[in-house]
């Protein structure tokens, strides 16, 4: 158990805080290997440089990651509109980390031949965008 007041753990818990700018989509209708398939192909890359290639992918993946990306980019300005000694320059951004983590899976039933019935498996992901300065 940590000790002190409340409070004083709470501050001790938000200086510790990441204050890179972010998005995260929760419940996105993917799985969680196609979406990584997209997010190994901008990981490292500028913001420009990674949404011009998530703009001409053909996978349905990248439409979801690129206005994840676009949204990270809008978080970085406005951060850096308020404090700009804290948070990084948003010309210099790249895609610091991205990453999908497995959600809730829905699960449904495909009637088939002879009464069987087979399951079908609706997953889903949490899918999350770190930008940092170079």
């Amino acid at each position: 158990m940590a000790k002190g007041h409340r409070s004083q753990i709470k501050r001790e818990r938000n200086a510790q805080k990441d204050v890179r700018p972010s998005a995260k989509l929760s419940y996105a209708r993917i799985s969680v290997q196609k979406a990584c398939f997209v997010l190994d192909a901008i990981r490292g890359k500028d913001v420009e440089a990674a949404l011009g290639l998530l703009t001409y992918s053909p996978r349905y993946g990248s439409a979801i990651i690129k206005k994840l990306v676009e949204s990270a980019k809008a978080n970085a300005e406005y951060l850096y509109s308020q404090d700009p000694t804290k948070y990084p320059n948003p010309e210099n951004l790249y895609v610091a980390q991205c990453y999908a983590d497995k959600g809730p899976t829905m699960k449904r039933v495909q009637p088939r031949a002879q009464g069987r019935a087979y399951r079908i498996e609706k997953r889903m992901s949490h899918i999350t965008v770190v930008l940092d300065e170079r």
